[in-house]
């Protein structure tokens, strides 16, 4: 075999992607077929060969090419420990199973790695080190929901209600639409041995309907009552938020808030009329997250849902449309 050494970086990457929440037979294919296009220089492979070749095979070129230039390292402690974590998420087939069971050298990798590193990394060094804080990892369970602005605030809602996502392993993913929600959840159902938390908006009870037949005991849905999640947001820190936004410029006073029936329209006007740059949702959540300071800035249904959330074992469907 004739090979090109992987650079600190690429190494670094390669075992993000391996650590990262997603199906382990994709993600360890995914990693160990561009390590062999880009780094196997002979015997040289087509994407179309490696398509078509045994996983055994695929593995064994791949171990060699990211452990390539490392100082030998025996200890494979790490790799049962993955395999195990793996396997207490996903539902591992056999022939993941070849993929997971692999020699990579990751104690040598991790002596790379350094500074501000992504929460899959962190865990990864408690399992070769030891260590108490959780980095959200092992994932206990996921939330699957519609869109940014609820995977940016349920976080910091929580942490205000004194449940820490983190420390609990809760894992949200925001899914982009009620149907993307719907897919998501067809694939995570059949793949995930943990509870899925699945959060609607209101105007979601066919997708509901699609979900439900396909629940399993400890999975959960919340519909919400009204609206959308903006919807949920207290106008005091809706105002609040605002002024922060707007500290700089000069702006007739907030009205029309506690009449609107959508809060998302209504800030898009706002910041229509006022001459503002186009409303954003990520940002303005961003904004909104910065001006979260305790429980008069959380509503009831909030509340509610991170109640829901807290469980650790959950009923099939608290609430449908009331």
């Amino acid at each position: 075999m004739k090979i090109k050494q992987l650079t600190k970086d690429q190494l670094i990457i390669s075992v993000d992607r391996l650590t990262r929440f997603k199906e382990p037979e994709i993600k360890y294919l995914r990693v160990f077929k561009d390590v062999i296009l880009n780094n196997l220089i002979e015997p040289k492979f087509k994407k179309s060969e490696l398509d078509e070749m045994d996983y055994e095979e695929i593995k064994s070129y791949a171990e060699q090419i990211i452990n390539y230039a490392l100082p030998i390292n025996k200890d494979l402690s790490i790799n049962q420990k993955l395999y195990d974590y793996e396997n207490t998420v996903f539902n591992i087939d056999p022939k993941a199973e070849i993929l997971l069971k692999n020699k990579i050298n990751y104690k040598e990798i991790l002596k790379l790695i350094s500074g501000k590193i992504p929460k899959n990394l962190k865990f990864l060094k408690t399992l070769a080190y030891g260590s108490k804080e959780r980095y959200c990892f092992p994932i206990e369970k996921i939330i699957l929901c519609e869109g940014i602005t609820e995977e940016i605030l349920l976080p910091a809602f929580a942490k205000i209600c004194g449940y820490d996502f983190d420390k609990n392993g809760i894992y949200i993913i925001s899914a982009g639409g009620k149907n993307q929600v719907v897919k998501y959840f067809y694939n995570y159902a059949n793949c995930l041995k943990i509870p899925i938390f699945v959060l609607l908006d209101n105007d979601a009870e066919e997708n509901l309907a699609e979900i439900r037949p396909r629940l399993r005991g400890f999975d959960k849905i919340h519909l919400l009552k009204s609206g959308e999640f903006e919807d949920l947001l207290p106008n005091s820190l809706l105002i609040k938020t605002l002024n922060y936004t707007t500290q700089n410029i000069s702006l007739a006073p907030i009205e029309g808030l506690e009449t609107s029936t959508s809060k998302v329209e209504f800030l898009e006007e706002f910041f229509r009329h006022r001459g503002l740059h186009e409303f954003k949702k990520a940002e303005f959540a961003q904004a909104v997250k910065e001006n979260i300071t305790g429980m008069d800035d959380i509503s009831t249904e909030i509340a509610e849902i991170i109640e829901e959330l807290s469980h650790k074992k959950t009923p099939v469907h608290k609430r449908e449309k009331e």
